[in-house]
């Protein structure tokens, strides 16, 4: 039942509107305690210096505050009755001294604790009311006759004069103590409605921020679909602007061996209007011609169908192979310009990567090469391929001798529907080669550019996880 914490509010809970009841409960438990002190103390002295008459009362009062003691702690609602009864006990007490006692024993001395205990016992009202008992009881106890006192009226009234300094000076420093505490009070109510006027302003300005992140996610949503939209059609624009240069290449690259084929059959037709013998090994020649020149195309149509099929694909492959596959794609467009093409190969590197989609950004660079020399028309004209291993990646190397790229129009490169052909170009090889390069490879494209020519660097993972 007891608790440390709780000693002096009998172990009971106070709310912050309980303040005034919660000091009062503390001032009865103290009264107790010093009361219950200076009472065995009396005891003791009354005992030691052989005056009986004081103890059976002194041991009464004893007794009764152990009781209240232990009864506050059990019986809150009776706090008020208990209160009361030691205002009484102490009335009671003080008017004994008083009324028994002689000026010389000095013991009247204690009445002037009185006013703080009905002060802090008592309400204001209340305590009023018994000072004003307690005076008149000291002012009429040497004109009556019933008791022998040993106070004379200058004593008795010097003492009330006393007492009520005292307790005016209490209530003013109490009254002080409770302005203070209302003061404490006010500003607490005002610090929580301030808290809770923050935190509905906090919890407002979360749920605005909420909609508004739910907004601006929506917003970015939207504004990604429609970039993934573009992205696809960009790459649909750029597939076929691919596709028809590849139609193109198909086109000039069957000419020749078409032209093969139509010489060998007007070869063996000739003869036979000339009539000329036809042996079997002329015969035989002309149709091996024949046939390795349609394997040849065979082979054509294999490539441009590989490099087209719609499944992306992971494989294995040495990556000069694959640059020689980019190659073939674009040496129709070299043979009759002069214009020499070679593939440093200097070790072999094996990639794991996207094949198709490597071979149309080395034949994207590899196209404009070609036609920045178609312009410039020099007589020494060179492509240069090649590629190395830099740690955990491959650097793929296209050089040309071109002239390289005007100042102005490097910062817009790779920006799609930039182009400086007019209106034979697209403006968006660069690009969609940039968008494979970093969204599927994790890489990137560099371009290093001077008067003699162009350096593009393409840099990607050597196996792509």
């Amino acid at each position: 039942m007891l608790k440390l914490d709780g000693f002096f509010t009998s172990g009971w809970d106070f709310n912050e509107t309980q303040q005034d009841l919660k000091n009062r409960y503390q001032m009865v438990n103290i009264g107790i305690l010093l009361s219950g002190g200076g009472l065995i103390y009396g005891i003791i002295g009354n005992y030691v210096r052989e005056i009986p008459g004081f103890i059976p009362i002194e041991i009464t009062l004893l007794f009764m505050n152990i009781i209240m003691f232990f009864a506050l702690r059990r019986y809150r609602h009776f706090f008020e009755f208990f209160a009361m009864t030691m205002t009484l006990q102490y009335t009671f007490l003080f008017l004994f001294l008083i009324y028994t006692g002689e000026p010389s024993d000095l013991k009247h001395l204690w009445i002037f604790t009185y006013p703080i205990i009905l002060l802090y016992f008592q309400k204001t009202v209340h305590a009023v009311y018994w000072l004003l008992f307690v005076l008149f009881m000291l002012i009429i106890a040497p004109l009556q006759s019933l008791l022998d006192i040993k106070y004379t009226m200058y004593q008795v009234t010097y003492i009330s004069f006393v007492l009520v300094i005292i307790s005016i000076i209490i209530y003013f420093y109490q009254k002080k103590i409770d302005e203070a505490r209302s003061v404490i009070v006010e500003q607490q109510e005002m610090l929580r409605n301030f808290n809770s006027e923050l935190e509905k302003q906090v919890k407002d300005k979360t749920t605005e921020l909420t909609k508004l992140n739910e907004s601006l996610e929506l917003k970015v949503e939207q504004k990604l679909e429609e970039l993934r939209s573009k992205d696809q059609i960009l790459e649909a624009q750029s597939k076929q602007a691919v596709m028809g240069e590849m139609i193109s290449m198909i086109a000039h690259q069957w000419r020749q061996p078409l032209s093969t084929i139509t010489l060998q059959i007007a070869n063996l037709q000739f003869k036979q209007l000339l009539g000329q013998d036809r042996s079997g090994e002329d015969i035989d020649e002309a149709l091996s011609n024949i046939s390795d020149t349609i394997v040849y195309l065979s082979d054509t149509i294999d490539d441009f169908q590989t490099y087209f099929h719609p499944d992306k694909e992971m494989q294995n492959i040495e990556i000069h192979d694959l640059l020689q596959r980019a190659l073939n794609f674009a040496m129709s467009r070299v043979s009759d310009r002069g214009i020499k093409i070679s593939i440093s190969r200097s070790e072999e590197i094996e990639v794991k990567t996207y094949i198709n989609e490597l071979v149309q950004v080395v034949l994207n660079i590899l196209n404009n090469a070609i036609d920045a020399h178609n312009e410039v028309k020099k007589n020494d004209s060179f492509i240069n391929i090649g590629a190395k291993i830099v740690g955990e990646r491959v650097f793929i190397y296209i050089e040309d001798n071109a002239g390289g790229i005007d100042s102005q129009n490097l910062p817009h490169l790779f920006e799609p529907y930039f182009s400086t052909k007019g209106k034979n170009g697209t403006g968006l090889g660069l690009y969609m080669s940039q968008m494979i390069i970093e969204k599927q490879f994790g890489g990137e494209i560099g371009v290093e550019t001077s008067k003699d020519g162009s350096l593009f660097i393409i840099k990607i993972p050597k196996n792509i996880a």
